[in-house]
């Protein structure tokens, strides 16, 4: 069983402690970057009242991105298609062989 880290992460100037398994510390401190670094975006292109309406605009950048995502992959489905029908033709060229 894996040890936790006790991890601080900052947000929008904000610290906040947590407990990870070590095979998240990575990927959250890689996160946070990503979501400091689209704060500073917003703050100098937009004009913004306060971190609540920047948080809200990083929200749903985010969510936007994973719902494109899991779209792309309904949408990408006649590929895999096209793979399982190869899979099947050469399947049964190989028991018509027998």
């Amino acid at each position: 069983m894996s040890e936790k880290l006790k991890i601080k992460i900052s947000i929008a100037d904000r610290v906040y402690p947590l407990t990870v398994d070590p095979s998240q510390e990575e990927g959250l401190r890689s996160a946070s970057k990503k979501i400091d670094t689209m704060i500073k975006q917003f703050e100098e292109n937009y004009a913004v009242r306060d971190k609540q309406d920047v948080l809200a605009m990083c929200a749903l950048q985010f969510a936007s991105q994973v719902e494109q995502k899991q779209l792309d992959k309904v949408i990408d489905g006649t590929e895999t298609a096209e793979r399982l029908t190869k899979i099947n033709d050469l399947l049964l060229e190989y028991l018509n062989r027998k």
